[in-house]
């Protein structure tokens, strides 16, 4: 998916358990094909996932990052009903992988990729829930940091231009150039407030049309509130995501910006992962297609 993607091969996978964590040397371990782009994930016997960083890196770095990606995930169970992947332990480079690498919890149930809630109204009002308790964790003062979204919708037009150019023999670019112009322009006006910051079909468990656990809580942080809107637009249809938006009580610039920042992710997915992972490109489709509709003049 990467040009410059890590290589994780199942004897590695295997190697690295067997001499980091004897105790486990008898359970079977398994490939699990997922449609997120950041970790190779195997299942270690009934209970563990094995997490595999695929993007280069310091080692120490690394280790700092599934360090806090653990932190946050502790910080987050028992702040909402919903379960969420305990942390378990670190792993060091060895057998030909150069990084730190982690073990959580498995959780039960299929990502909304594999089991699209996108009609469901009890999943609405799930998500919604969700939103409600990730933003009552509060942010303790801190202060949106990064460089991703969640930030100032402007700081990301260099990475917009560059999507359009990439896009005009997939998508209506002219279009979506026109819709941009006017997202992009969207002021802020809440302070930050606590998000998942990637709320895609992918780290979202889903068991008969219900919310069924989080996944890939690493970004848990502070950033503009309108963030996790994001999901309205990734996961549902037009009935359910107007329920979304009342049960969470968004005033309109709120849910513009919610649909901007679903624009921004679903432009870089779209042709980014089109022939790497069509999983991921055909969401962004799916998602740009939810937002043209709710905006037909664009």
């Amino acid at each position: 998916m990467h040009p410059d993607q890590l290589t994780v091969p199942l004897g590695t996978v295997r190697a690295l358990i067997d001499d980091q964590f004897p105790a486990w040397r008898g359970l079977p371990v398994t490939p699990v094909d997922p449609a997120g782009t950041v970790n190779a994930i195997f299942r270690v016997g009934d209970r563990w996932a094995a997490r595999f960083p695929l993007r280069p890196g310091e080692v120490e770095a690394t280790r700092r990052q599934l360090a806090a990606e653990a932190d946050a995930a502790r910080r987050l169970a028992g702040r909402t009903r919903f379960p969420v992947p305990g942390p378990v332990a670190l792993g060091r480079p060895g057998a030909g992988y150069p990084l730190s690498w982690s073990v959580q919890t498995w959780l039960p149930g299929r990502t909304a990729d594999e089991e699209d809630p996108g009609r469901s109204t009890g999943f609405a009002r799930d998500l919604a829930e969700v939103v409600r308790d990730l933003r009552a964790i509060g942010t303790g003062g801190r202060t949106f940091a990064g460089s991703g979204r969640g930030g100032d919708l402007r700081a990301h037009d260099e990475w917009m231009e560059t999507c359009f150019r990439r896009s005009e023999r997939l998508l209506d670019v002219p279009r979506l150039r026109r819709l941009w112009r006017r997202l992009r322009a969207l002021p802020r006006e809440d302070p930050d407030t606590t998000t998942h910051g990637d709320l895609i079909p992918g780290n979202v468990l889903v068991s008969g049309g219900r919310l069924a656990g989080l996944l890939d809580v690493g970004g848990l942080g502070p950033a503009d509130p309108a963030l996790d809107l994001v999901g309205g637009w990734h996961l549902l249809e037009a009935g359910p995501r107007r329920l979304l938006r009342d049960e969470l009580r968004c005033t309109e610039l709120q849910w513009e910006r919610g649909r901007a920042w679903a624009f921004e992710q679903a432009m870089g997915a779209v042709w980014y992962y089109v022939d790497s992972n069509p999983a991921m490109s055909r969401m962004g489709r799916r998602t740009l297609a939810r937002i043209l509709a709710d905006d037909p003049a664009s």
